[in-house]
């Protein structure tokens, strides 16, 4: 969610030695006791801490694991203007451990502080390996990208073992690889870097699972898909049809949330994929624009995606966070507000 002005100010400061621990935390407990009462007074009835603990949604998981640092990327983010903006990813140095609990301090405030349920976000184990293609790492460490994930997987399962043991029955893992592959211009670099986009998939997709292996039977887990969401900006555009069978046949989840706010992210049509004991989160509503979408039109769209998998097994949400990074996409907190409302709105007229 979007970070107000003072905790921007505060991250800046603390970064620059002018602000101490104690100080800076204290800012960053009260943006989220506002935050959380932002989301109950929209009706949500979960609620996060708005990652309001982090500078980017992957900045912290690389943070607290011993073996990974930031390089740039090789992809860059893209505008509907032709713009383009550079960043940076994570590389790995060394055999990855956990140096410190990543989240558990997430889920602890929020079970105290709000009345529902906690989530907390993870980006997904393909998060580290991916946005640098075969660069991905020091081979001298880890010369199988598969033993990699493993050791990878384990941080996971300790991660959602310590959400378990906190309160928090709800864990989001944030896909952006897997929805880049689903781009048809990704997909040809990847295979001009000399590397086979559905054997990443499949590779990516059994990282995942061996992230989410035997947590805990009450822990509900849900894999966000994500073309890219930085200041409004995206990475790759193209429908789920190239990943949806291996992706959502395979994956040991317990839905999907998936973007549809644009035509970028193709048709309901491979929703058919998806297996009878998993649902699907629509993301209808843009965060990435202050234009409010049409209660009607949202009604609308979610009956045409009943029409690939039952209406029962659907939901709705915004397509994204509101602020992926420090910066924020381009709305404001209104603006935020008025979408997170009219998805409890339009959940309530469809579902009841």
């Amino acid at each position: 969610l979007l970070r107000p002005k003072k905790l921007r100010e505060a991250f800046r400061a603390h970064a620059a030695g002018s602000l101490d621990d104690e100080a800076f935390r204290a800012v960053q407990d009260e943006s989220m006791r506002e935050v959380i009462r932002l989301q109950e007074d929209c009706g949500l009835e979960l609620a996060t801490d708005g990652e309001f603990r982090r500078i980017s949604y992957w900045e912290k998981f690389v943070r607290l694991t011993d073996g990974l640092v930031v390089k740039d990327a090789v992809f860059t983010f893209h505008d509907d203007h032709g713009h383009e903006s550079a960043f940076t990813a994570p590389y790995v140095t060394g055999r990855v451990s956990r140096r410190a609990p990543i989240t558990a301090d997430e889920a602890t405030f929020v079970a105290r502080v709000a009345k529902g349920s906690p989530k907390v976000t993870m980006p997904s184990p393909s998060t580290m390996h991916f946005y640098r293609f075969t660069d991905w790492g020091d081979p001298a460490v880890y010369s199988d990208p598969a033993e990699f994930f493993r050791d990878l997987g384990r941080i996971y399962r300790q991660e959602i073992a310590e959400l378990a043991r906190a309160g928090c029955r709800y864990v989001q893992l944030d896909e952006v690889a897997l929805a880049i592959l689903c781009d048809p211009a990704a997909r040809d670099k990847v295979k001009a870097a000399g590397g086979n986009p559905d054997e990443l998939v499949d590779l990516y997709v059994d990282a995942l699972n061996e992230a989410v292996r035997d947590r805990p039977d009450d822990v509900t887990v849900g894999v966000h898909m994500c073309r890219g969401n930085y200041k409004g900006m995206y990475l790759s555009e193209g429908g789920y049809d190239s990943v949806g069978e291996r992706f959502f046949g395979r994956a040991d989840v317990n839905h999907f949330l998936l973007e549809f706010d644009t035509p970028r992210a193709g048709g309901f049509d491979p929703l058919r994929f998806v297996p009878k004991d998993k649902g699907v989160v629509l993301g209808l509503v843009s965060s990435k624009t202050p234009v409010l979408e049409s209660i009607d039109t949202l009604q609308r769209r979610a009956e045409e995606a009943a029409k690939h998998i039952d209406l029962s097994r659907l939901a709705i949400s915004p397509q994204c966070g509101f602020a992926s990074t420090m910066g924020g996409n381009p709305v404001t907190e209104d603006d935020e507000r008025a979408k997170l409302r009219l998805c409890v709105e339009a959940a309530r007229r469809i579902w009841g």
